[in-house]
């Protein structure tokens, strides 16, 4: 059996692999596809390395197939498809207690603090899974993570119909936010630097600015009788897509800061106390959000056909790290450990 394995800032090696059987309440799943994101990137940077040991196995966006059940699994069978919640909370840290586990304290994100899901058979606790629909092809499940992540991200923007929204930064998790957010009927424009992004989004049938060739917030209040966004996602992890995002906001309205933002950035807090603007950090995901994202792909109104750029072998997973780190109108990189049916 085959792993990918993180070896340090900038290195990725392909190797042999324990095959590890399920123990009590474990499943085994034979990995389908595994998506690569913006944060295996920054590991890759080094951005984790106080987190993630080398010679570990990332991977956290995936799908696959049951291939075998520990003893007391229940409700599940060899064969079923399924995803993962890659989140093994505590339940005893004040976070646990007041009821979001999801940002538990002593959070096991997994995939980043123990082994992930780029080898060929993955053994996890039977509580992650995530079951998936019959029919849904397993590469398009592979996005149901991000998706996850977008739809809590648009709960946490408490999004309604008819607002102005507006997205700064249209990768993978900007365009699934987009998805979301028009699903519930927001009015959706994107912000983007890359010309190969913006035509997917347009293609898309989303409002796309290009900030190289207008004032992004002078464009938003015109196209909003002088408003502004009632909410803006900076999802760009850039200081100027930070600032265009804060300054697009109307008064009373919501930033949410969902890219990771490794450096410490200049918040023009004026700015937030003279609109009395909320911000709000959006992180991971319940539960609940990895079931509706499951609903959003399996229904088509997420695209997810439409977002995955490339698919690579697990024996070229260096390469998913090469295309999506080159950043040109790439999207979403899957690296398939397996056959997908």
């Amino acid at each position: 059996m085959l792993a990918a394995y993180y070896e340090g800032p900038g290195a990725v090696s392909v190797g042999e692999a324990t095959d590890v059987p399920p123990g009590p309440g474990e499943v085994q799943i034979a990995v389908a596809y595994t998506g690569i994101c913006g944060t295996d990137l920054h590991v890759l940077h080094g951005a984790m390395e106080g987190r993630v040991a080398h010679h570990s196995v990332l991977g956290h966006e995936m799908s696959g197939r049951l291939v075998a059940l520990g003893p007391g699994v229940t409700g599940w069978s060899v064969g079923d498809p399924v995803t993962v919640m890659p989140l093994r909370w505590c339940g005893t840290c004040p976070a646990c207690l007041a009821g979001n586990s999801h940002v538990c304290q002593n959070l096991d994100f997994v995939g980043l603090d123990s082994p992930g899901s780029l080898q060929q058979r993955w053994t996890v606790p039977a509580d992650l899974l995530v079951r998936l629909p019959a029919g849904l092809p397993l590469d398009r499940a592979a996005l149901v993570e991000p998706t996850a992540v977008a739809v809590h991200d648009v709960r946490r923007g408490e999004v309604s119909a008819g607002e102005p929204v507006l997205v700064v930064g249209a990768g993978p998790i900007g365009l699934l936010i987009a998805c979301v957010a028009r699903e519930e009927g927001a009015d959706v424009t994107l912000v983007e630097v890359d010309a190969q992004r913006r035509a997917l989004a347009g293609r898309l049938g989303f409002a796309v600015l290009d900030p190289t060739a207008c004032a992004v917030p002078e464009e938003v209040e015109r196209r909003t009788a002088g408003a502004g966004a009632s909410v803006a996602f900076e999802v760009s992890g850039s200081q100027p897509g930070l600032d265009a995002a804060l300054a697009s906001v109307a008064v009373r309205g919501r930033l949410v800061v969902v890219a990771i933002h490794p450096p410490h950035r200049d918040v023009d807090l004026r700015r937030v106390f003279w609109r009395e603007l909320t911000v709000h950090g959006a992180r991971v995901y319940r539960r609940t959000d990895f079931e509706r994202a499951v609903e959003l792909i399996a229904g088509g109104v997420v695209p997810a056909a439409e977002l995955i750029s490339r698919v690579v072998p697990l024996t070229s997973a260096e390469d998913a790290f090469q295309a999506l780190e080159s950043g040109t109108g790439v999207m979403k990189v899957l690296v398939r450990s397996g056959d997908d049916d």
